[in-house]
C-alpha cells in the first residue's frame, strides 16, 4: 500500500463522523490470522451473505483540530479491529481509551479519534476476523495514516501469548519503541501485568503492514489482552452488560493507556 500524506488522509475524512452498526452479541473464542475466512475487509464487505448492521458493524469518529493536539489535526487514533463478539471487551476498551464512557458515550476525558469493527452475531463472530496486516477499511486506513500515534486493542488467549493459564496480562507490541516503553511503565505503575511482545512472533505487532504501524510516522503500538485480563474487567461479561459493569481494573487499564499517550 502506498504512502498517504497526513494532511490528505485527514482532509479526506472531512469532519467529525460516526457510524454505528447496531447491537453486539457475545461469542466465544479468539480468532487468528490462520483462521481468517476473509483476506481483507474489502472482501468481507463484498460478501453478499453478510449484512452490515446484522452480522457486523463499524463505528468511527474523527475530531476537529483542538488546542490539546498542538497541531492542525488530532494526533492519536485508537483502533479496535475485532470488537463486539470477535475479541470480547475490545469495543468497550477502545471507546474508553478514546475518551468515551462505553455505556453512555459521554466524553469522560479529552477525546481521541477512533475506529472499530464489531461482530454482531449471536455466535460465529470469529469468522469475521480480519488480521491487522490485511485491514484495508478505507476509514481505518485514513485515520491511521493521519495519526502520529496509534494504539490498536486486541484480545488473545493465554496459550497464544505463551503464558500460563489464567494469567491476566497485556502484551505490548508495535514499532513505536517510545510509546511501547511508556505503556509498559504506565501499566506497571497501575498494577497491570505487562509483557514486552517483542519476542511474540504472532502477537508482536512488528510487521510494517500491521495497521497500527501504518501511521504518519510509520510506527504504532499494539496491545494484546489475555482472556483472563479482559474477563476481570467486567462484572457481567455479556454483550448487553459489559459496558454497564466495568470494574476498577478496566478503568485503571484505560487510565494507564491514556497516561502513556499523554
Amino acid at each position: 500500500m502506498g504512502a498517504i500524506s497526513r494532511r490528505r488522509a485527514l482532509l479526506a475524512l472531512g469532519g467529525t463522523a460516526a457510524v454505528a452498526g447496531g447491537l453486539e452479541w457475545m461469542a466465544p473464542g479468539v480468532a487468528s490470522a490462520a483462521d481468517d475466512a476473509y483476506p481483507s475487509n474489502t472482501a468481507l464487505y463484498a460478501d453478499p451473505a453478510l449484512t452490515e448492521g446484522v452480522d457486523y458493524g463499524r463505528r468511527y469518529r474523527r475530531h476537529a483540530a483542538s488546542q490539546q493536539d498542538q497541531g492542525p489535526f488530532p494526533q492519536t487514533t485508537i483502533l479496535a479491529l475485532h470488537g463486539g463478539g470477535i475479541e470480547l471487551g475490545t469495543s468497550e476498551l477502545g471507546l474508553a481509551v478514546a475518551g468515551y464512557h462505553p455505556a453512555t458515550m459521554a466524553a469522560t476525558a479529552p477525546a481521541h479519534d477512533y475506529w472499530m469493527f464489531e461482530g454482531l452475531r449471536r455466535s460465529g463472530n470469529s469468522e469475521l476476523h480480519v488480521t491487522a496486516t490485511h485491514c484495508d477499511d478505507p476509514v481505518a486506513v485514513l485515520l491511521a495514516a493521519g495519526a502520529t500515534r496509534v494504539v490498536s486493542l486486541h484480545g488473545c488467549t493465554t496459550q497464544q501469548a505463551g503464558l500460563p493459564a489464567n494469567t491476566q496480562a497485556v502484551l505490548v507490541g508495535g514499532l513505536d519503541a517510545t510509546l511501547k516503553g511508556r505503556l509498559l511503565t504506565a501499566f506497571q505503575n497501575a498494577g497491570v501485568q505487562a509483557v514486552d511482545a517483542a519476542d511474540a512472533t504472532d502477537l508482536g505487532g512488528t510487521d510494517p503492514r500491521n495497521i497500527c504501524n501504518r501511521t504518519f510516522t510509520g510506527a504504532g503500538a499494539q496491545l494484546e489482552l489475555t482472556t483472563p485480563l479482559r474477563d476481570a474487567m467486567f462484572g457481567t461479561n455479556t454483550a448487553a452488560e459489559r459496558k454497564n459493569t466495568t470494574t476498577d481494573l478496566f478503568w485503571r487499564f484505560v487510565a494507564a493507556t491514556r497516561t502513556a499517550l499523554s
